[in-house]
């Protein structure tokens, strides 16, 4: 009988000793666990801050691209605009990637992980984001020496408006002068009537023509080039006024009435720019 009791009491001690010893495995498993759990939860914060700051420079390189093509059309206030968008957007993003790389650095100091691939790559984006911040200053230097274009081309641009705007004035000028000149060349007048009348208008004075302060508003005035018939509806005419011979004949209608025809005007009214004829 006391052999039984020591066989069972031997049994409870191993059975003990067993239990014990799962114990002790599965708390060194659960505290494994927690180990792997913390670096994975480390690796995952560091690789979605390192796949952000990626995208952050795939947007900064597109934004680039943008403002390369719209730099060849920078006068227009459109262009100037989508360009001041896309480098205040780069400028932004290359700040954004700063503060994460720094955050990537002081994560990686804190961290339980030896990685030192992960350490060459976060010194990788940093090095990147120093190349982007000078290509930005390039770019910031591009776009400042073509603004200084465009404000020299402008400048040059008004000058010669200036100037086009002056020559113009001038040729209008020269134009209405020539003009001035050519209606003055070929103006001519002329007047027709009895003797009482042209006495009357002081273009008729003792047998002189035109040489006293005669009444200039009862003669025609006329372009050459346009009028060689003048009707003078009379059956006398008497020319008073000298004209080279040859350049004009008198006339007789049906009715015997006079018009004068001028067959040569420039020589015509190369002698005299007045013509007076006596009529009855």
């Amino acid at each position: 009988m006391r052999k039984i009791y020591y066989l069972a009491f031997a049994a409870l001690l191993v059975s003990c000793g067993n239990s014990s010893k799962e114990l002790k495995a599965q708390a060194e498993k659960d505290s494994l666990q927690n180990v792997i759990d913390q670096k994975d939860t480390e690796i995952n914060d560091l690789m979605g801050i390192f796949n952000d700051v990626q995208d952050g420079f795939k947007l900064i390189n597109e934004a680039e691209n943008r403002v390369n093509m719209l730099k060849a059309n920078a006068e227009s206030n459109g262009a100037k605009a989508n360009i001041r968008e896309n480098m205040q957007f780069i400028q932004e993003r290359l700040q954004e990637n700063r503060q994460k790389i720094e955050e990537l650095q002081r994560k990686l100091d804190q961290s339980s992980i030896i990685a030192a691939k992960f350490k060459e790559a976060v010194a990788t984006l940093q090095q990147q984001l120093d190349e982007k911040n000078q290509q930005l200053d390039e770019l910031r230097m591009q776009l400042s020496i073509k603004d200084q274009k465009i404000a020299a081309l402008g400048d040059t641009l008004t000058s010669l408006k200036d100037e086009n705007t002056q020559v113009k004035a001038e040729k209008d000028r020269s134009e209405m002068i020539a003009r001035n000149q050519d209606e003055q060349l070929n103006t001519a007048w002329y007047v027709f009537g009895t003797n009482k009348e042209l006495k009357s208008h002081n273009i008729l004075i003792k047998g002189d023509v035109l040489k006293g302060n005669y009444d200039a508003n009862y003669l025609t005035k006329i372009d050459i080039r346009k009028t060689t018939v003048i009707p003078l509806n009379s059956k006398s005419a008497t020319i008073l006024t000298t004209h080279p011979t040859g350049t004009y004949t008198l006339l007789k209608d049906s009715k015997g009435l006079y018009t004068l025809r001028i067959s040569d005007p420039a020589k015509f009214w190369s002698v005299s720019k007045y013509l007076v004829i006596k009529t009855k």
